[in-house]
């Protein structure tokens, strides 16, 4: 049977410090101070600090243009990765909205802890699997 779908895969978070590790094509989502615009390219650039080093996530915008950047304000995108030789991972923003005022270590923890709640119930369902037949 051959499974259709109009709606692009579920976009899994990952924070900007894990950008390098997105496969091309893969849909995510991400959080980041936007530090620059370029309306004629099309691109933004957000920005997030980790253990003292700043990481850039490059945003195609062309998808959700136009729209009222406010520089410095905090951004989710969803979106699908573009690898680029020029910039690396380039996100395609499907969704890209200004969540200012978002409590951003709240939202890493939250993040945190939804991905140990999807590991426990994937080692839940692989050790409650029926053994395979052995005949």
């Amino acid at each position: 049977m051959l499974k259709m779908s109009i709606l692009p895969p579920v976009a899994e978070f990952r924070f900007p410090w894990e950008m390098s590790s997105v496969k091309d094509g893969e849909s995510v989502r991400t959080f980041g101070r936007l530090v620059s615009y370029q309306p004629e390219e099309s691109r933004a650039t957000l920005s997030a600090q980790h253990a003292s080093k700043e990481h850039q996530v490059f945003v195609k915008t062309v998808f959700v243009e136009p729209f009222n950047p406010i520089i410095g304000a905090q951004y989710l995108v969803l979106g699908e990765a573009d690898i680029s030789e020029e910039l690396g991972v380039v996100i395609r923003a499907r969704v890209f909205n200004c969540v200012d005022g978002v409590n951003i270590a709240l939202l890493q923890k939250a993040i945190s802890h939804q991905r140990s709640f999807f590991r426990e119930r994937e080692s839940k369902r692989s050790d409650s699997a029926p053994p395979a037949d052995s005949t």
